[in-house]
C-alpha cells in the first residue's frame, strides 16, 4: 500500500514541482527521450533558443499544422479529444488528438511509446501545465524539446541540420516543411521532401500566413 501511495504521490509531485521549476526563464528543460539517449551513448544534439530568437512563422506553422486552438484551450482540446474515445468506442481508427500542451508534457515526463495509460496521463499534466506556464513558455519548452530528427532536438539545432541556418531566419516555406515533419521525424526529411510532403505543408503556409488570431497569445 505504501508502495502504491508513494507511486501516486511521485505521479502528482514530481511534475507539479518541476513545471514551477520551468517557469523560471532561465531554466533548459531536457525531454526523457534527451536523457535516453544520452544514457545509452547516443548523440544529442540540442542548442537552446528563446521564443523571440525564432522566426515567428515557425510557431505559426506549428500551430495551424499540430494544434489550432492552443491560444483557446486549457491544455486540452476536449472536442478533438471525445471525437478519438468516440472513435475508439466504435472500433475505428482513431486520430490524433494531442495539443501542444500534451505533447510538450509527454516530451518531459512521460515515454514515446504510444499507449492508454500514456495519453491518460497526458491530459492531466497538459492541465496543470497550462495552469503553471503562460503559453508563450510552453511554446518555447516545446520548439526546444521535440524531436526533428533522430538526436537532433528543438527548433534551432533542426533548423542547422536541415537549412544550415538559424531557426531567426527561417522562410515560410522551410518553416513549414519543419512543421508537417514533426509527427512523424523519423520518416520524414524537411530537407527532402515528398510530393505529399510539399503538397501538405503548402497548405500549412497558407494557413500561417493568415493565422494571426489563432498565435495572439504568443504574440
Amino acid at each position: 500500500m505504501r508502495f502504491v501511495l508513494a507511486f501516486f504521490a511521485i505521479l502528482v509531485f514530481l511534475p507539479t514541482f518541476l513545471l514551477l521549476f520551468y517557469r523560471i526563464e532561465i531554466v533548459r528543460p531536457i525531454s526523457t527521450l534527451m536523457v535516453y539517449e544520452t544514457l545509452i551513448g547516443a548523440e544529442v544534439h540540442r542548442e537552446w533558443v528563446k521564443l523571440d530568437e525564432v522566426a515567428p512563422v515557425l510557431y505559426q506553422s506549428i500551430v495551424m499544422s499540430e494544434d489550432g486552438k492552443f491560444c483557446f484551450h486549457n491544455g486540452v482540446d476536449w472536442e478533438a479529444l471525445n471525437a478519438v474515445i468516440e472513435d475508439a468506442i466504435d472500433g475505428e481508427k482513431t486520430r490524433g488528438a494531442s495539443t501542444i500542451t500534451m505533447q510538450m508534457v509527454k516530451n518531459l515526463f512521460l515515454w514515446p511509446n504510444r499507449s492508454y495509460v500514456r495519453k491518460a496521463l497526458e491530459v492531466p499534466y497538459a492541465i496543470l501545465a497550462d495552469f503553471i506556464l503562460s503559453k508563450k513558455r510552453i511554446m518555447e519548452i516545446y520548439l526546444n524539446i521535440a524531436e526533428w530528427d533522430r538526436g537532433v532536438f528543438g527548433a534551432e539545432a533542426a533548423a542547422k541540420n536541415y537549412f544550415s541556418r538559424s531557426a531567426s531566419k527561417l522562410s515560410a516555406r522551410q518553416a513549414s516543411l519543419m512543421a508537417v515533419t514533426l509527427p512523424n521525424p523519423k520518416k520524414r526529411n524537411a530537407a527532402k521532401p515528398g510530393r505529399q510532403m510539399n503538397q501538405t505543408a503548402g497548405i500549412i503556409r497558407r494557413r500561417a500566413s493568415a493565422s494571426g488570431a489563432y498565435v495572439k497569445c504568443l504574440m
